[in-house]
Parts: structure tokens; sequence; C-alpha cells
């Protein structure tokens, strides 16, 4: 299984933010940011600023998917 983050994104659009909106509301790093756009493994904190900044869920921002390797097994 890997994370997606496909629901952040559709959340920041809801709300008319773009990503360096959310760098900065959340105060993370613009490294961090990359690493969520790559659907890459970031720290909980990390999620737990989002989650902050945007006033939701967990499970609001992130997923877990079946991972490519899985899928072909």
């Amino acid at each position: 299984m890997k994370m997606s983050y496909k629901k952040l994104w559709k959340l920041l659009i809801d709300k008319d933010m773009k990503k360096t909106d959310l760098r900065k509301a959340a105060g993370i790093s613009s490294s961090s940011l990359a690493k969520l756009g790559k659907d890459e493994n970031v720290t909980t904190d990390v999620l737990v600023r989002i989650c902050n900044a945007l006033n939701c869920n967990l499970n609001d921002i992130a997923e877990t998917v079946p991972d490519e390797e899985s899928e072909e097994k």
C-alpha cells in the first residue's frame, strides 16, 4: 500500500488555495510539499500541521491505495 494525497489537492481547489498558500499556512517546508506532490512519505507532524491549517481530518487529505507492485501480483 502507498499513500495518495489526491484528496488534499482537491480540497485545496475547493478552498481556492495554491500549494504555496498551504505551505505558508501549515508552516511546512517546500521539500515536504514536493514529497506530497509525488505521493511520497512525509512525517505525521507534516500531516497534522496541514490538517490544522485546513481545519480537517487526516482522512480528508490522504488515503492508502494499492501500489503498482501489489496490483501486478
